[in-house]
């Protein structure tokens, strides 16, 4: 049992980072970005809309970057607002660079860009546009801007197992957790007409990119919450809000799953849990691959159940259920073959089935 805190004087280190956060946000400015989980979902306008509708309301609202290309709608929003225009010299990626020395000058309350991903010219005052970003912040700007999901660099890998795309100008997911705000534009899509399995496939792919987004921005809400609540003295004394399942596989990539879950239960005072499915046919790789997977579940203090059942998805259910699981976190090969297509995975079934359950997808 660990030693409890002297009544009436505060850890001095919790003391330190309270000033240090009410400093940083007497002087920084606010940061809020509307996150789309594919192009196309409409952030742009959103992000317009809000400035259109700050500048209505008397705000000093800027644009400072656009997309080259946009939706007549947002367009519109757009047209009516103050701009900074952008430095002449384009970057690799074809937006050009952001004039942070001409919008510090002005010291609006408020700088839009749109498009928070990108590389700047060599010889420009930051290398990459977030960093332009950054420095408005620190100088007491605000700033609106939008990112796709697909452009934060630690979401790389799992964008490129669902789309086979990957980005080479991406922005760091710490720079995304500081956020003050993260909106995640749920809106369906404007994408070509497709038939047949291209148009399942592309759905799927869609719904895979929806949910990672909204887990993305959960973390990010959660960081700031306790953020929040240690800053006004209130102590984190939620019971075990989450159970977190780790279900096991030879070929699952067990070891971020059980990181991912260990943190995840420790900012919720939650329980982590692990399983795997015995089976017959089990190669002697597959059973030395599960057991250093017990390993590492044991290493993160998880409880781990073999489970033993003819139909592996039934027994996990079964066992999710009975013990009040919240999240099950499953390690899947997302390309599929013309037979997935037609009759679905176990992935299916088991996201189908996990009823009161979030099922969360770790590629491997």
């Amino acid at each position: 049992m660990g030693q409890e805190p002297t009544r009436g004087r505060p850890d001095p280190e919790a003391l330190l980072r309270r000033v240090q956060a009410a400093e940083r946000s007497a002087r920084r400015g606010a940061l809020k970005i509307f996150l789309g989980y594919a192009p196309g979902v409409g952030k742009s306008f959103r992000l317009l809309d809000e400035a259109r509708r700050r500048h209505a309301r008397g705000e000093d609202v800027v644009v400072a970057a656009l997309q080259p290309s946009m939706p007549p709608a947002a367009a519109a929003s757009a047209s009516g607002l103050p701009q900074v225009q952008g430095i002449e010299s384009s970057g690799g990626d074809g937006l050009p660079p952001i004039d942070v020395a001409a919008i510090l000058a002005r010291h609006p309350q408020v700088c839009v860009v749109d498009g928070l991903a990108g590389d700047n010219p060599e010889g420009s005052r930051h290398a990459r546009r977030f960093e332009d970003v950054e420095a408005l912040l620190e100088a007491g700007v605000s700033v609106l801007t939008s990112i796709n999901l697909e452009f934060i660099a630690e979401e790389q890998d799992f964008v490129q197992t669902v789309t086979g795309r990957r980005r080479s100008s991406t922005v760091p997911r710490r720079f995304i957790d500081g956020a003050d705000e993260v909106v995640v534009v749920d809106a369906p899509p404007v994408v070509a007409d497709g038939s047949g399995g291209d148009a399942e496939a592309r759905d799927r792919e869609l719904r895979l990119l929806r949910e990672r987004a909204l887990l993305l921005t959960a973390d990010v809400v959660e960081r700031q919450l306790e953020a929040y609540l240690e800053l006004h003295h209130v102590p984190l004394t939620w019971g075990t809000q989450e159970r977190i399942l780790v279900c096991m596989t030879p070929r699952a990539n067990a070891g971020a799953m059980l990181a991912s879950g260990r943190r995840n239960v420790d900012r919720f005072h939650g329980e982590l849990l692990a399983v795997y499915v015995n089976q017959p046919n089990l190669t002697p790789e597959d059973r030395s691959a599960l057991a250093r997977n017990v390993l590492l579940a044991r290493a993160q203090h998880a409880h781990v159940t073999i489970l033993e059942g003819r139909d592996p998805i039934r027994a996990i259910l079964d066992f999710a259920g009975a013990q009040g699981v919240t999240q099950l976190y499953v390690g899947h090969n997302l390309r599929r073959t013309w037979r997935t297509v037609l009759t679905g995975t176990l992935l299916d079934r088991l996201i189908d089935e996990a009823e009161g359950m979030d099922v969360r997808v770790f590629p491997h």
